[in-house]
């Protein structure tokens, strides 16, 4: 059972780091809502699709026939990375101000929040798949199929570990990833609106008498979490160069077990959980086969609530210190 993971462990490790990134990237998202409004939105997979669908938009209209070289793939890659990181935002924002504000504004109980959140999650899929990829794409009559994006650069091998190969793309994931989590951190720790972030999730109220702009805040956070699921949605479309309309639910799902696995409301230990979520994943289908990966990663979240809620972090974004 344990030949092929022992076999394979290297080419394992690295496919499940790399996923892991991506997953710690989307997770950020979760963690950072929740740790100021003790919300799950669960449209933010959705946010991920649409940072999918912008980086492959470019790749479209970019009308590339072959991998690009030079200049020309850094100007892409970077295209790509920032029409997905915009995209995303700016649907994360905009999900905020029609489907929690009102509700927030009114009251309502959490409860309706997460039943909006479902709400604008099925909308956001539909809108994709009868309006946005037939019309916008160009592809009528196969918005719910999955959508192949071309290759934007050639996937070179730089090294090997333990026989497995590391190539460019893996190390660009890898990096990225890094350097959001790294960014995101100063952030939080390092500026006045991220004083303002820590100060809303600790104590509201507080930070109202204080003079902190509640509403100002929370657009912040959702502009900053969509903003790490566009990037994210551009790595994935750079690493499978594929997307579809409901390509973020189950990644979603998966990024807030990653999220949970870390420590909910827990910055570093989203990406930390991300990381820990793909190496679980890539191990487990290296024992039991790839059919078990979705089953592992449900496993891992029900066994995380169950004996350790708090994550292996368990620290809140509250309690972050500059």
């Amino acid at each position: 059972m344990f030949d092929n993971l022992l076999g394979s462990f290297w080419p394992y490790t690295i496919d499940g780091l790399i996923l892991g990134a991506i997953y710690g990237l989307v997770a950020l998202g979760y963690t950072m809502v929740y740790g100021v409004l003790r919300l799950i939105n669960f449209a933010h997979s959705e946010v991920f699709m649409i940072g999918t669908m912008a980086a492959a938009f470019v790749v479209m209209t970019m009308g590339i026939t072959q991998p690009l070289t030079g200049f020309a793939l850094v100007g892409g890659l970077l295209l790509m990375v920032l029409a997905g990181g915009l995209a995303s935002a700016g649907s994360a924002a905009l999900l905020e101000r029609i489907a929690y504000r009102p509700l927030r504004k009114r009251g309502a109980s959490r409860l309706a929040a997460l039943i909006s959140a479902i709400g604008a999650s099925l909308f956001l899929q539909e809108l994709f798949a009868l309006v946005i990829i037939p019309h916008v794409f160009n592809r009528p009559q196969q918005g719910r199929n999955q959508m192949g994006v071309a290759r934007i650069m050639q996937k070179d091998v730089l090294f090997t570990i333990g026989g497995a190969q590391i190539r460019i793309d893996q190390v660009i994931i890898f990096a990225a990833s890094i350097l959001m989590m790294i960014l995101l951190d100063l952030l939080v720790n390092r500026t006045k609106i991220g004083r303002a972030i820590r100060a809303t999730s600790q104590d509201p109220e507080t930070a109202v008498l204080m003079g902190v702009d509640i509403d100002k805040v929370v657009r912040a956070t959702f502009l900053i979490g969509g903003l790490m699921a566009g990037v994210a949605g551009a790595l994935f479309v750079l690493q499978f160069e594929v997307t579809k309309f409901s390509i973020g639910f189950l990644l979603g799902i998966k990024a807030f077990t990653a999220a949970v696995l870390g420590g909910i409301g827990n910055i570093r230990g989203a990406l930390v959980g991300g990381m820990f979520l793909g190496l679980i994943e890539n191990y487990g289908a290296g024992i039991f086969g790839s059919g078990w990966k979705d089953v592992i990663a449900f496993t891992v979240l029900v066994l995380v609530l169950m004996f350790r809620p708090t994550g292996i972090l368990g620290e809140s974004l509250q309690q972050a210190r500059a």
